[in-house]
């Protein structure tokens, strides 16, 4: 199975404006609001539902929390959050996906434009970066939680696509409907994953210098430091690498 060989990079960018656990918080309430206005409260009827309340365990915010924003959520004065995908072009053509959600669409849009004054880059038009991206499942398990032959068995069995071993994780990717499928076949195994999410990943990289990689980590960790934003995804590969 061909590996996304440079999803370490992109994990640990994505990841690095969610270490204010105050933020990972509303991140995940917003996620948790939306999916129960979507598709309703009970999470074996709703995936996303799942999934948020999943990301909830994982960042160890109280079961009384979840409860009450499940509740929450049937509030009709509780606001709307609208789901949106700002596609923009780096520095040297790199191309950056941000995911939104956000209960205040001017706010966002002017935000993106300080950010894009400030570090560089342009906000493109819609499609025009979003091509060269896929959506998919990705799972992450520690190597010290499973066998290395008895995962990819599982995960091969259940649906996945691809399977790598990263560093001190192995990375499983899977088609979009197939996300769940796939963890709970792990799941029946004891074996713990430490995330389970939808993501978008580059189908072509840009290699950058080292100058230019740090005008895009700027820019990158501007965006991603946003209220509104909840993951920023790019296709930039430094030469070194």
């Amino acid at each position: 199975m061909a590996g996304h060989s440079k999803w370490a990079n992109i994990r640990v960018r994505k990841g690095k404006a969610d270490l204010i656990k105050g933020k990972i918080f509303s991140r995940i309430t917003k996620e948790i609001i939306t999916a129960v206005k979507q598709g309703g409260s009970d999470p074996k009827a709703n995936t996303r539902l799942r999934l948020a309340i999943q990301k909830a365990k994982s960042a160890n915010m109280p079961s009384d929390n979840i409860e009450r924003n499940i509740k929450k959520a049937s509030n009709t004065d509780q606001a709307d959050f609208t789901e949106m995908t700002y596609e923009l072009y780096g520095h040297g053509g790199v191309g950056l996906i941000a995911l939104v959600m956000t209960d205040n669409k001017n706010r966002i849009a002017t935000d993106m434009r300080i950010a894009t004054n400030k570090r560089g880059g342009t906000i493109a038009s819609p499609g025009a970066v979003a091509f060269n991206f896929d959506k998919k499942g990705v799972i992450q398990v520690l190597k010290q939680n499973a066998s290395e032959e008895e995962l990819f068995l599982a995960a091969t069995d259940a649906g996945a696509e691809d399977f790598e071993a990263a560093e001190d994780l192995y990375i499983i990717t899977t088609p979009p409907d197939l996300l769940f499928q796939v963890k709970d076949k792990i799941d029946a195994l004891g074996i713990k994953s430490e995330s389970a999410e939808l993501e978008m990943l580059p189908k072509t990289y840009v290699e950058c210098d080292e100058e230019t990689a740090k005008s895009n980590t700027a820019l990158i960790d501007w965006i991603e430091a946003l209220d509104d934003v909840d993951a920023v995804y790019h296709n930039m590969k430094t030469i070194e690498e």
